[in-house]
């Protein structure tokens, strides 16, 4: 297990991925040339490889998921018009404001139903009139996955057709797309269709240190290359990174299978500890309840024993990746057990 030295069993995210042998490889060996200009040959294959097996257009790489949404976000909207999006997505709650700060664009947040939804009554109820007292809505934001959980093509098709027959564009910010699909057993492709633009993450379970690409229509993508070169993003011989991209969507992509079997198995056993309500994953994220009996205790425990989570008082996420194997599940479990006894 590679992992931060702090941790023994590192759970915070799966953004603790470290590159494997094979990538550091693949990174050393790789081709370069100067991205801005369009030169960097490693850069252009992986935008290729990734348009291709989204299906769309094309494809720009970004230095994270926060610049992809974000130029997505500006390609989409103009200054003054509006977005509408959940209150719990990563592109209105976790990304500074970036849309209205830089883009100088309105959110338009609604509520998250809990399995991660927006009702598709409240959609229809945000997008404004024509009317010169407000903003002009544009886009409908969606995320998937949200929070670990799967959201069906069957509500992405529903909520992406009311979109459009309100002549509205569709994003996904798809961080962690590559977990859904392979969740639900389908191409990628097939969950990208309905959006114009889709955000994919390659540093997240797909084990890339860095880096994100943005897919979509070709007018839209022309626009967030230019978008990305206002917000700093243009990289020069980036192909030692796009190289990692590479080899992830080409050796990385069907083991998620693993990691959402690990968080199952994780799963199970965290529910049979005294004090702890666990959430049924759909993917490689585990949300964990803890009783106020137990809380405090844990919390220092668990820091005592090198395990890493992302913790709040009540509760914490344990995300399983490709640096924890069944052992250091069962590792984990063993040092949380002592809490017990």
């Amino acid at each position: 297990m590679r992992n931060d030295p702090t941790y023994t069993f590192d759970f915070r995210s799966d953004t603790v991925t470290r590159p494997s042998a094979g990538m550091r490889k693949a990174m050393a060996d790789a081709e370069v040339g100067d991205d801005v200009y369009g030169d960097d040959p490693t850069t252009n294959r992986l935008e290729a490889m990734m348009a291709e097996r989204l299906g769309k257009a094309k494809a720009l790489y970004l230095p994270s998921g926060t610049q992809s949404n974000l130029a997505a976000l500006m390609a989409h909207c103009g200054r003054g018009d509006e977005y509408i999006v959940g209150q719990g997505q990563h592109c209105y709650k976790w990304e500074a404001g970036g849309a209205a700060v830089l883009g100088s664009i309105q959110p338009q947040p609604i509520t998250n139903q809990t399995d991660g939804t927006l009702a598709l009554e409240d959609i229809e109820a945000a997008i404004k009139p024509d009317d010169s007292h407000y903003a002009m809505t544009r886009l409908l934001a969606l995320e998937n996955t949200i929070g670990g959980r799967v959201i069906p093509m069957s509500y992405i098709n529903d909520a992406t057709a009311l979109a459009r027959k309100r002549g509205l564009g569709c994003h996904l910010d798809g961080a962690r797309a590559f977990n859904a699909a392979v969740a639900m057993g389908i191409p990628i492709a097939e969950l990208a269709a309905p959006f114009d633009t889709v955000s994919i993450c390659l540093s997240k379970g797909l084990g890339a240190p860095v880096g994100s690409v943005l897919v979509g229509d070709a007018a839209l993508i022309d626009r967030a290359r230019r978008i990305r070169k206002m917000l700093g993003g243009g990289m020069r011989q980036v192909g030692l990174l796009a190289a990692a991209g590479i080899y992830a969507l080409e050796h990385n992509v069907d083991r998620l299978a693993d990691d959402h079997a690990h968080a199952r198995k994780l799963a199970d056993k965290l529910a049979q500890l005294p004090g702890l309500s666990v959430v049924e994953p759909d993917t490689n994220i585990v949300f964990v309840s803890t009783d106020a009996s137990v809380a405090d205790g844990l919390a220092q425990h668990m820091e005592s024993s090198g395990i890493g989570v992302n913790t709040s008082y009540a509760s914490q996420r344990w995300v399983t990746h490709m640096d924890v194997d069944g052992r250091s599940i069962d590792g984990a479990l063993e040092q949380l057990k002592r809490h017990w006894h």
